[in-house]
């Protein structure tokens, strides 16, 4: 975090420049590259925002983890430094208990089940349950449903995790799931894993494919296995510190 504070403090003073200007800018970070689908649809929030407001309310985007990693710009939002984020439900569950019933594996009947829930009563229910943490959520992103990948051999069943390392993100259901089917759940950093997959730090991870293609890391992982053990929701996100300074008709855009 300590290499990140001079751009950090250039960002807050921009920031400022924008407010004293009059005009209204939401920065919105997140950790993906740009040629992801959900990017794309960030680009869309951007696009429709500006129009909706006559160009008086704007998405300013920081992709590819620039401000940080999804811990770090949750962080940055609960204490008013970012407006918007995009991180995984999963990440989120550490901030957010209630986001970790997203992450049981085979939740899901199927994608139509998945959208039931997530656009219905409980889905709603969790968005609002992290105002008190100061993350108020917006809506989901489907996220994909998440396989195993390997740079060794193809992962048929259970047994073939055993004696492999397989990155998951730092979120406890993830590490659950992977030890109990006998692998060696290692959490790390989404930017780091294409390198600890080239140099065998971890055998392989999980993943949607979007991610492991955006990512190139089909370049150093031979293998994957359609398994779609989980389907855990990608979290669009505003910091309250922002939602309460917006106006009734700029909370109505933004929704």
């Amino acid at each position: 975090m300590l290499k990140r504070l001079p751009i950090l403090l250039l960002f807050l003073v921009f920031i400022s420049c924008k407010e004293e200007s009059g005009e209204k800018v939401l920065y919105l970070a997140h950790t993906l590259p740009q040629t992801h689908p959900v990017h794309k649809g960030i680009l869309k929030f951007q696009e429709v925002l500006a129009k909706k407001s006559g160009n008086t309310l704007k998405i300013k985007v920081f992709p590819d983890g620039q401000l940080g990693s999804e811990r770090e710009v949750l962080e940055l939002l609960q204490i008013g430094s970012v407006a918007i984020t995009k991180v995984s439900a999963a990440t989120l569950s550490n901030f957010v208990p209630e986001y970790h019933v997203l992450g049981i594996p085979y939740l899901f009947k199927n994608k139509q089940h998945q959208f039931d829930v997530l656009e219905g009563p409980v889905g709603k229910s969790i968005l609002e349950k992290g105002s008190k943490f100061w993350l108020r959520g917006l809506c989901y992103y489907d996220a994909g449903s998440r396989s195993f990948y390997t740079s060794s051999k193809a992962i048929r069943t259970p047994d073939d995790l055993k004696g492999l390392k397989i990155r998951v993100m730092n979120n406890q259901m993830a590490i659950n799931m992977v030890n109990a089917m006998g692998g060696s759940a290692t959490p790390m950093a989404y930017g780091e894993l294409y390198t600890a997959i080239q140099q065998g730090v971890v055998d392989g991870a999980e993943n949607n494919p979007p991610s492991f293609v955006s990512s190139n890391h089909y370049e150093v992982s031979k293998y994957y296995t359609i398994d779609e053990h989980s389907a855990v929701p990608d979290v669009l996100l505003i910091s309250t510190k922002y939602w309460e300074k917006l106006s009734e008709q700029e909370r109505q855009w933004v929704e």
